[in-house]
């Protein structure tokens, strides 16, 4: 449920707007007769979403404004206003406001607009679970405040501008989240987000795949193809990994950056862009410029506004809240109900250094809640690989879950038979004596245990070797010859 603030000096509209947001469902909200008394409310309470009036006593809906983004950047704000005061909305937009509505309000227009500024917030949280701080539906819930608002404040600055970002930072810590952020953010929001990724793309491809080509233009080039700044236009282009560029199309992304133009293949023409363009990398581009692999001058155009990416083990802090977001989004993905992880399994989780970063872990907890079948993430549900790189040993964990187990449950009962012979009190002697040859074999308990662990595997992913392998961390020739020792028949979960 989100926190929204109303904030009219008008009681009639303030119960209109209010009504608009209750219908959705989705919104706890609290009215604010003038700016001043808003400002109050904000510094008091946490809110996500501010609908400000800009005609107001005392305080005016722009000084409340730059007063709310003061406090906590992350606050999406919407303004409403006369249609005669209009520039004064715009102003608004420029200081950091969504957008504006004008009076008198329509409720279907106002409940788009909500949505759309709601999606916003929603990437802002995103980028906050790959920065410092992990914020969950608008609530702060771990992490270093005044960190998190500097994460807020640079995507807050930049999408004021139409400079060049460069995003620097590891694979895997959320580098095109936060490009999303800042374009959610534009004054081209309205425009599209088109992602292209440099190193997946040959090197004779790339300037098609970039600037388009006219019919002819080389073989295979059977009809006119429209490149992506072409298709971005008014809206923001996304080069993931681009220290992956070859030298030839640098220079030619220079000159784009630099004169607003391109010229597709084939072609005489020039083409005009209006495009904003957010670069980034995990490769160290200051030695790729010394080595001539980079071009020093682009490097400086797209550098004007870096924001660096702390690696996953380097904020170790945020851990347990970032499991608790994924635990939250595989239990509706997955209808689950996970509840927990114990605390073996959550220590071995702080005890890795997470090379692959938050796509890493996100990967290794889908893959815990595809084997665990008790509502508690344990080690045993946890990849083979991550255990043995923290230095745990499986077969300890084996021995533990299946031979002690059956051995406990096995004395119960001997206990309940001796009590019922005699009154005197078992023996462990006695305990030990009444267990089965098979269940003291420590061997036969681990091949039991491989055993249900691969028929349980089999049965998630329908019998597909290949699909049980990978998502169950098996090398597949280990899998093929443990389905035959065991004479399992894939095919019958299929």
């Amino acid at each position: 449920m989100f926190k929204a603030l109303v904030v009219d000096d008008d009681a009639g509209l303030r119960m209109s707007v209010k009504s608009t947001l209750l219908t959705t469902g989705n919104y706890e909200v609290t009215e604010s007769f003038d700016g001043l008394d808003a400002v109050e409310k904000i510094k008091k309470d946490s809110y996500q979403l501010v609908i400000l009036d800009v005609d107001m006593p005392r305080m005016n809906g722009l000084e409340a404004l730059k007063h709310i983004k003061e406090h906590d950047p992350s606050i999406i704000v919407i303004v409403m206003t006369a249609f005669a005061n209009i520039d004064d909305a715009v102003k608004a937009v420029k200081e950091g406001a969504y957008n504006y509505i004008s009076k008198p309000v329509v409720g279907e227009e106002l409940a788009l607009l909500i949505e759309k500024a709601m999606e916003v917030h929603r990437l802002i949280s995103d980028v906050a679970a790959s920065a410092p701080i992990l914020m969950e539906a608008g609530r702060k819930i771990i992490g270093h405040t005044q960190q998190m608002k500097k994460v807020f404040n640079i995507i807050n600055r930049l999408s004021k501008v139409d400079t060049p970002v460069l995003v620097r930072g590891a694979s895997g810590t959320g580098k095109e989240l936060v490009a999303q952020a800042i374009h959610a953010n534009s004054a081209n929001k309205e425009g599209k987000f088109v992602a292209i990724n440099c190193s997946a793309i040959p090197e004779s491809l790339f300037e098609s795949e970039l600037f388009g080509h006219e019919k002819g233009a080389f073989t295979g080039a059977d009809q006119r193809k429209i490149g992506k700044f072409q298709y971005a236009e008014g809206g923001t282009l996304f080069l993931d990994e681009c220290g992956d560029m070859p030298l030839l199309m640098q220079v030619k992304l220079l000159r784009v950056l630099q004169e607003k133009v391109f010229t597709p293949v084939g072609s005489n023409r020039e083409i005009q862009s209006q495009v904003r363009i957010i670069a980034a990398t995990n490769r160290p581009l200051e030695e790729m410029i010394k080595k001539g692999e980079y071009r020093e001058d682009l490097y400086y155009r797209l550098n004007v506004m870096p924001i660096l990416l702390p690696s996953l083990s380097e904020r170790k802090g945020d851990l347990i809240s970032m499991i608790n977001m994924f635990i939250k989004k595989f239990n509706k993905k997955h209808g689950r109900n996970i509840v927990n992880v114990a605390a073996d399994a959550l220590s071995c989780l702080q005890k890795y250094d997470w090379p692959g970063n938050i796509r890493e872990l996100e990967n290794v907890i889908e893959h815990a809640f595809i084997l665990e079948e008790s509502q508690v993430l344990k080690l045993t549900s946890l990849p083979e690989t991550l255990l043995v790189t923290v230095g745990i040993d499986l077969d300890n964990i084996i021995t533990k879950e299946v031979a002690v187990t059956p051995a406990q449950d096995t004395l119960e009962v001997t206990n309940q038979n001796l009590s019922a012979q005699s009154s005197s009190t078992t023996t462990l002697d006695q305990a030990i004596n009444a267990l089965t040859e098979e269940e003291l074999d420590f061997s036969r308990q681990k091949e039991n245990f491989e055993k249900e662990f691969i028929i349980k595997a089999l049965k998630t992913f329908k019998g597909r070797i290949n699909q049980t392998a990978l998502h169950a961390n098996i090398p597949k020739k280990t899998l093929l010859r443990k389905i035959e020792k065991y004479g399992i028949m894939a095919k019958d979960y299929g």
